[in-house]
């Protein structure tokens, strides 16, 4: 099994940070892979492509029918862009659950449907807050989860790890070589062990399965933050699209709030399910995010899909 760690160079907050993991030691040229270049360490290889991200679906699939490498999971290295303009580094899984039939989907992804999470989502959020502190980027950067969004297509565990927001820290060496640093700590490059393997995770098996609030998730933000807690899918409130029915709520009937808001949960549990097996998935709501309508909708959903509600304490 190995690890797909891939850059596209027409980033400069992709290929920056591949750039810097490159100069360390340990690498040697790898397979070819159609219109794609890879580098081999250990079990990851470093693929880099010239395409967008988002449209380089099945990118493990194609792996594995080049090389017959089976692929464990998928780490993309890429831009964060904010309207903000905010510096930042970001981690995030990847899907468009909310997203129904016949929607134009602006950045890859399909209807209906989320990557499992990569595991190593929480425990990586924690170590990039460490090296960026380390590094001396923070405050300067704010290092944060994103809620799911966007492509591409992927059957393997992913995730996106992100420099933002502008061209002129896109290109900043120092973030990159923070990203590089992330990498090689976190797959256990150098001589420690890799951080947020799941077949090693010591007994801790409590997963958050965030829903509500805005797209940088700051009240799941204040769990993760939290040793020892796993992330999978975090639905941001664009990802639960819910109509308001337009009638008494004092006793709400899920089927009466239409929209992809069911359909959405739905999906992201199961993939997180699959990318945690043997783990407890307890679904954290933002709550001060949902009007009460809203709010009984959502939960009462979750009741009847028999999926565990969690509060913050649930997780210490």
């Amino acid at each position: 099994m190995v690890i797909l760690l891939v850059a596209t160079t027409s980033d400069p907050a992709s290929i920056g940070p591949a750039s810097a993991l490159l100069a360390m030691p340990g690498w040697h040229t790898g397979p070819s892979l159609q219109d794609a270049v890879s580098f081999v360490n250990k079990e990851v290889r470093l693929i880099k492509v010239d395409n967008s991200l988002v449209k380089e679906d099945h990118l493990d699939k194609r792996w594995e029918e080049a090389t017959g490498e089976l692929v464990d999971e998928i780490i993309f290295l890429s831009k964060h862009a904010a309207s903000s303009s905010r510096p930042a580094l970001t981690v995030h899984p990847i899907g468009t659950p909310h997203i129904s039939e016949g929607e134009v989907l602006v950045a890859g992804g399909k209807p209906a449907w989320a990557a499992p999470p990569n595991p190593r989502i929480g425990p990586w959020l924690r170590l990039l807050r460490t090296i960026a502190e380390s590094q001396k980027l923070t405050p300067e950067f704010e290092v944060t989860l994103e809620a799911t969004h966007h492509g591409p297509l992927t059957n393997s565990p992913t995730m996106f790890v992100e420099i933002g927001s502008t061209e002129e820290y896109w290109r900043r060496q120092d973030a990159a070589q923070a990203i590089a640093l992330l990498v090689w700590e976190g797959l256990g490059l150098g001589s420690g062990i890799a951080v947020g393997d799941w077949g090693r995770n010591g007994g801790s098996n409590k997963i958050l399965l965030g829903i509500g609030g805005g797209h940088y998730a700051p009240r799941h933000m204040d769990i993760v933050q939290k040793d020892g807690v796993w992330v999978g899918h975090v639905l941001s409130g664009y990802s639960l699209p819910m109509e308001d029915p337009g009638q008494s709520k004092t006793q709400l009937n899920t089927e009466a709030v239409r929209g992809t808001w069911r359909e959405s949960i739905k999906v992201a549990f199961e993939a997180t399910k699959s990318a945690f097996p043997g783990g407890e998935i307890l679904a954290h709501l933002d709550h001060k995010s949902f009007k009460s309508w809203q709010r009984t909708a959502v939960t009462t959903f979750l009741v009847e899909q028999n999926i565990k509600i969690g509060k913050a304490s649930d997780f210490s």
